[in-house]
C-alpha cells in the first residue's frame, strides 16, 4: 500500500456508512487501514457493514444515532469516544430522497428530507468536530453531496435543494474550520443507482440520463472509493479543502 493513502491508525465515523454508496465507501477507507464506526438510523444494517469489513481483515463496530436528533447524535458522541478514544475522519453520508411534484410537496415532506440530508450535517459537525478542536485532532470531513445540487434535475426538488446546501456548507467549515488542520470537502456523485433513488429511475429517465452522461453508464458504488481515500488522506489532500469533488462520468460537463 502506498504510504500516501494510508490510513492506519485513523478512525473514521461513517454517518450514513449503512447506506449503499456509503458502505462502498467504508470498505475503502477500511481497505487502506482505517478503523470505522459505521453509524445509521438502522442498528442492523450498520451491524451487517460492521461485520462484513470485520470479514475482510478490517476493524470497524455499529452505533445507532438519528442524525436530526442532537440528544441522538450526543450520546453516539459518548459511546464512540469510549470506544476509540477520538476520530479523525467524518463521512457525512445520510440520505433521503424523494419523486414527489414541485406543487403536490407538503412541508412536512420537505422538513423531513431536510432534516436528514442538510441539517443532520451541520449537527454531526456542531458536536463531533467540536470534540475534535477540543482533543486538537487536526483531521477531514467528507460530506456526499449529489450532481443535482448544480445541476436542475426533475422530480427531486427538495433533495436537490439539501445539496445544493451540501455544498454551501463544506465551502463555509472548510474557511470555519482550517485554522484548526481540519479540511472539509465533498464529493458530488453522479448517478449511482442506490436505495433511496431507484423508484425515480423509470426507462424513460433511464435513457434521459445515459443521453447527458458522456461515458453512457450508470457508476459503481466502490468508484466513489478513490476520491474518499485521497480526501480522507493527510499525505495525498494535506492542502484540499473547499473542493467540491465530481464523480460523475462527465454529467457536469454536458448542458441539459
Amino acid at each position: 500500500m502506498s504510504q500516501l493513502f494510508d490510513l492506519t491508525g485513523k478512525t473514521v465515523l461513517a454517518f450514513g456508512g449503512n447506506s449503499t454508496l456509503g458502505s462502498a465507501i467504508c470498505e475503502g477507507l477500511a481497505d487502506h487501514g482505517a478503523q470505522l464506526a459505521i453509524i445509521g438510523r438502522n442498528l442492523e444494517k450498520a451491524e451487517a457493514v460492521a461485520q462484513h469489513i470485520i470479514a475482510r481483515g478490517g476493524k470497524a463496530k455499529a452505533f445507532s444515532a438519528d442524525v436530526s436528533s442532537k440528544a441522538s447524535l450526543q450520546a453516539a458522541a459518548s459511546e464512540i469516544e469510549a470506544w476509540s478514544g477520538g476520530w479523525d475522519i467524518i463521512l457525512n453520508a445520510p440520505g433521503k430522497n424523494s419523486s414527489t411534484p414541485f406543487f403536490e410537496l407538503e412541508m412536512e415532506e420537505w422538513d423531513d428530507i431536510m432534516d436528514v440530508n442538510l441539517k443532520g450535517v451541520v449537527l454531526t459537525c456542531q458536536i463531533f468536530v467540536k470534540k475534535m478542536i477540543e482533543q486538537q485532532r487536526q483531521g477531514s470531513i467528507i460530506n456526499l453531496s449529489s450532481v443535482s445540487s448544480t445541476t436542475p434535475l426533475s422530480r427531486v426538488f427538495t433533495y436537490s435543494a439539501s445539496k445544493a446546501g451540501i455544498n454551501s456548507v463544506t465551502q463555509y467549515l472548510a474557511r470555519e474550520f482550517a485554522p484548526h488542520g481540519i479540511r472539509v470537502n465533498a464529493i458530488i456523485p453522479g448517478f449511482f443507482p442506490a436505495e433511496q433513488n431507484r423508484k425515480i429511475l423509470s426507462e424513460e429517465r433511464i435513457d434521459s440520463i445515459m443521453r447527458h452522461t458522456p461515458m453512457n453508464r450508470f457508476g459503481t458504488p466502490n468508484e466513489l472509493q478513490g476520491a474518499a481515500v485521497f480526501l480522507a488522506s493527510d499525505a495525498a489532500s494535506s492542502f484540499v479543502t473547499g473542493a467540491l469533488i465530481r464523480v460523475d462520468g462527465g454529467f457536469g460537463s454536458m448542458t441539459i
